[in-house]
């Protein structure tokens, strides 16, 4: 294994466990009783129900899988496509963004499906999941736009939030400029990315099951967001939240899973960061994070888990 692979390891948890101590270090020790308490009476049938969305959402996401695949004349059985997809989970919780190498590489030697297309399926249905994202992204921005208005005039200086914008968008036209106008190795591979994700949304659009495809898209996200949603009910403290403070967190809880090994350190601490922010004790907030991420991590390890005890064994003739 070489240094580059041992780093993107090493470095994500590392900073995992770095934000475990910074968040834990802020609390005093009555403090940390009281998050122990809240850890202690909550109540996990919502949890279990919210573990039951999860496993829904990627049994959609296995399904789904197939209107990319079966344009291209390969028709992988539910089965493996569920386990290559729960597989991919459990690599992304040990190596980050191995997940969807490690999905292309189970249909590869399964299901004879090019890792290459494989590949670019998976491409495809991300660039479709970033779309739903986006738009949520954008209904929660409106929905607490006042809030955070507000929070950004407090905290930030004017001034300097304007020549932050302004010094972006002289980067981002740069950017631009040094992508589009050069050919260096850079540039070239960054335009290949780009073409790819184009490429992605162009087969979405052409295929022959589109909507299908969109239908099971939405799907996925309402899962997505029900599994976090109903936890809020798992704890007295959070169970009035209001949606748009739910789909804040939910958000940025998002975003956060590629910053550590499937979130570890980085989901909770964010999510109890951002909770603060409308009035969500650090404490409550801290705990209903790792509330959250638990459960996600222990569906993602019995299942994932499952999945690679059993591909061989289901495949056994092959």
């Amino acid at each position: 294994m070489n240094i580059k692979k041992i780093a993107s390891f090493i470095l994500p948890l590392s900073l995992g466990v770095f934000l475990i101590w910074y968040s834990l270090s802020k609390f005093t020790p009555q403090q940390i009783t009281e998050i122990k308490h809240y850890f202690k009476n909550a109540n996990y049938w919502y949890v279990i129900i919210s573990i039951s969305f999860g496993f829904l959402s990627h049994l959609s996401r296995a399904y789904r899988w197939n209107f990319m695949l079966r344009p291209m004349g390969y028709n992988p059985s539910l089965a493996n496509n569920a386990m290559a997809v729960f597989s991919g989970y459990i690599m992304n919780m040990f190596i980050p963004r191995s997940g969807e190498f490690s999905r292309a590489l189970v249909v590869n030697k399964y299901e004879d499906v090019p890792y290459d297309k494989a590949l670019g399926s998976i491409i495809a249905e991300r660039v479709a999941d970033l779309i739903v994202l986006g738009l949520i992204v954008a209904t929660a921005f409106f929905i607490q736009i006042d809030i955070l208005k507000e929070y950004l005039l407090e905290t930030v200086n004017t001034t300097l939030l304007l020549s932050l914008m302004a010094g972006a968008t002289v980067l981002g036209l740069t950017f631009l400029w040094f992508i589009y106008k050069t050919n260096t190795k850079i540039s070239l591979k960054i335009r290949g990315l780009v073409s790819g994700i184009m490429t992605g949304v162009l087969s979405i659009i052409k295929m022959d099951k589109k909507w299908a495809f969109i239908a099971h898209t939405i799907f996925i996200w309402i899962m997505y967001l029900s599994m976090f949603y109903i936890n809020i009910y798992a704890l007295p403290q959070t169970q009035n939240m209001e949606f748009g403070v739910v789909l804040s967190a939910f958000i940025i809880g998002s975003f956060t899973i590629a910053f550590t090994n499937g979130g570890f350190g980085s989901y909770p601490f964010a999510i109890a960061e951002i909770l603060s922010l409308f009035g969500v004790t650090l404490t409550v907030g801290t705990a209903f994070g790792w509330i959250i991420w638990i459960a996600q991590f222990v569906m993602l390890v019995f299942f994932g888990g499952l999945s690679l005890i059993l591909l061989p064994i289901y495949n056994k003739n092959k």
